[in-house]
């Protein structure tokens, strides 16, 4: 693969499409994602998902076509705020999982 034409891509894309419009996009993305890095961050102190699992499925399938979208329409905030929110809902469905395998009866996620 060509890195040159990545690199290139990446310049376009964060660097040229870069304007007041853009900024404030970011910050939009910024104050949205904080909604996710709070729930995370009582998730890792709770060491479990403090939402139903049906959340996190939802958010990983809408998060994965809009990152698809958002590399199509070559959009720097919406790539940078949903490949990033992919982590947090991939690191959540973990969670559930590994609390689910360590309990000898089925263990639901509630809400808080």
């Amino acid at each position: 693969m060509d890195t040159s034409f990545f690199f290139s891509w990446l310049h376009t894309v964060f660097v040229d499409n870069l304007d007041a419009w853009a900024i404030l996009g970011f910050f939009a993305q910024a104050l949205f994602m904080m909604r996710f890095v709070v729930q995370w961050i009582a998730s890792e102190r709770a060491r479990r998902s403090v939402v139903p699992v049906a959340f996190w499925f939802f958010s990983l399938g809408g998060g994965i076509l809009i990152l698809i979208y958002s590399i199509k329409r070559q959009d720097p905030v919406f790539i940078t705020g949903q490949a990033l929110g992919l982590f947090i809902y991939c690191r959540n469905l973990w969670l559930i999982f590994r609390e689910r395998k360590g309990h000898a009866g089925p263990a639901t996620a509630r809400s808080e």
